[in-house]
């Protein structure tokens, strides 16, 4: 499929949607810095594009069968003043883009609208906000489906956004909504961080480790629960064979719980001290031996990197790099990284949509 990418950002959607094997002919953003890191990351020379969404008439677009955008959120966001989105200057484009459908016959609107906010979009003004963008894209022509995602079953880090996908009446269009994806071994790419595999020393905790560069793999041994989610299936229920490198985490996984670990039938942790330790949640024992994990005080957590941020989002290093060259400072890359969607989730979504 053909899409345009509007409030482009960075180019999370692009990257996203050219993985699933979709071509972008077209892309709107307003922010300068974001303008140029898009440019330097995204081969669109000679691809048709404007900075203001606000000044750009519908018989200027190029016809395409998706529009992706994640309209401003700063009227939604908790994080902001929440004056909603029909209120709020930023987040009211949204009105500004289905206006451009409306002015579009029939013919030329594109087939799936993807749209990406932040999950508050559900319950801002006692959800009447909600309710006013599904009346918008009901009158333009289009069915919704939605579904809240978390980045944290395909990145180590979590953030729920809210996915809504339309489609024009009248199309063959493929309903998207549930992603489900069967139980599988998570392959981590080599690029994002060495793993530790390997350890000498006798004690646990101390001694030198060896980090490779081979892409190492968290085998994954079951499953606690019966229901699959986005991304395979729930982090809570997994069950992960400690002689492989941990998961990520979130939190001690909400109210308490820890990771699951395969044990033996005495209850001690397969391997014992002598290779890396699973993840460790209160101790360890060995023989029924307490072995109690040394905290280092203090000290402080470090800030995470521009580049850290950017893999965060499930950027490829090569992107950042040219982002990097292009001359954008730390400041930018920090908030241009926090301001994208996730693309390892864009790409999920794209996959499943498809003409005949």
């Amino acid at each position: 499929m053909t899409f345009l990418d509007l409030f482009a950002g960075i180019g999370g959607f692009h990257l996203g949607m050219e993985q699933a094997g979709h071509q972008c002919i077209g892309w709107i953003e307003w922010d300068k810095f974001a303008r140029q890191s898009y440019q330097a990351i995204h081969d669109v020379e000679g691809i048709w594009n404007a900075s203001d969404i606000r000044t750009v008439r519908a018989n200027e677009l190029p016809r395409a069968d998706c529009w992706c955008f994640g309209f401003p959120c700063q009227d939604i966001s908790v994080a902001g003043k929440q004056k909603g989105f029909t209120a709020g200057k930023r987040s009211s484009l949204f009105f500004t883009v289905t206006g451009l459908i409306r002015d579009l016959e029939e013919k030329d609107r594109p087939s799936y609208l993807l749209i990406e906010n932040v999950k508050n979009l559900l319950s801002i003004n006692g959800g009447f906000d909600f309710l006013k963008l599904q009346i918008e894209l009901d009158e333009i022509g289009y069915d919704v489906e939605w579904s809240v995602l978390d980045s944290a079953e395909v990145v180590p880090q979590h953030r729920e956004r809210i996915f809504i996908v339309g489609h024009l009446r009248g199309r063959r269009t493929r309903k998207v909504f549930p992603i489900i994806q069967g139980d599988r071994e998570a392959n981590f790419r080599s690029d994002a961080t060495n793993t530790l595999t390997t350890r000498y020393g006798e004690a646990q905790g101390s001694g030198s480790y060896v980090a490779e560069s081979e892409p190492p793999k968290v085998k994954q041994a079951g499953n606690l629960m019966n229901t699959k989610y986005f991304g395979g299936n729930p982090q809570p229920g997994r069950v992960y064979d400690p002689s492989g490198i941990s998961p990520t985490l979130s939190t001690m996984q909400g109210g308490g719980r820890e990771p699951k670990i395969i044990a033996n039938p005495h209850g001690y942790n397969k391997g014992g001290t002598r290779t890396i330790s699973p993840t460790v949640t209160a101790g360890s024992f060995k023989d029924n031996n307490f072995v109690q994990t040394n905290i280092l005080a203090g000290l402080r957590i470090r800030k995470l990197t521009p580049l850290e941020c950017w893999r965060l989002q499930g950027f490829p290093d090569w992107a950042f790099t040219r982002a990097r060259e292009a001359g954008l400072s730390d400041s930018q890359l920090y908030k241009q990284a926090g301001n994208s969607v996730t693309v390892p989730v864009i790409k999920a979504i794209a996959e499943r949509m498809e003409l005949p």
